[in-house]
């Protein structure tokens, strides 16, 4: 029941959200500072909240009424098989972020961005690789 109210207390909030930020859009005819992202911060944070809110509902629903789609699922998330194509593919996509990083900070390079874009793709690329190093590491240990 907890996941539930969860649910409601996100698909509520969602709404206020877009409504406040759709509000805010319309009756503020020149936004200075923040208040010119605000509004659409505001929409798309709402957006997001209630799609996901919904999401869950729907989906906690379709399970209460079939109870052979719970099942199928339950068994779907423990099985290990997909838990190993899961972590397979999470271990490609890293492998190919840290070229697409790479290329990408080249490139920014090579076009002559400002040096603030480059320093933080380089600083998130850094931050990424010391994050796995670290788990590897964390892991290598325990094991």
């Amino acid at each position: 029941m907890a996941g539930k109210r969860k649910d409601v207390v996100m698909v509520v909030t969602g709404l206020v959200l877009l409504v406040a930020g759709v509000v805010l859009a319309v009756t503020i005819k020149e936004p200075e500072g923040i208040m010119r992202y605000l509004p659409f911060l505001c929409i798309g944070y709402g957006c997001g909240i209630f799609g996901g809110g919904m999401g869950s509902l729907s989906g906690r629903r379709i399970l209460e009424n079939n109870p052979e789609a719970k099942k199928q699922k339950e068994i779907a998330e423990k099985d290990e098989r997909n838990l190993v194509i899961g972590y397979r593919a999470k271990a490609k996509a890293y492998d190919m972020m840290v070229f697409v990083f790479g290329a990408l900070i080249i490139s920014f390079v090579l076009m002559e961005t400002g040096i603030v874009p480059v320093v933080m793709l380089v600083c998130a690329q850094l931050f990424v690789l010391g994050y796995g190093l670290y788990y590897r590491m964390k892991y290598e240990n325990e094991m």
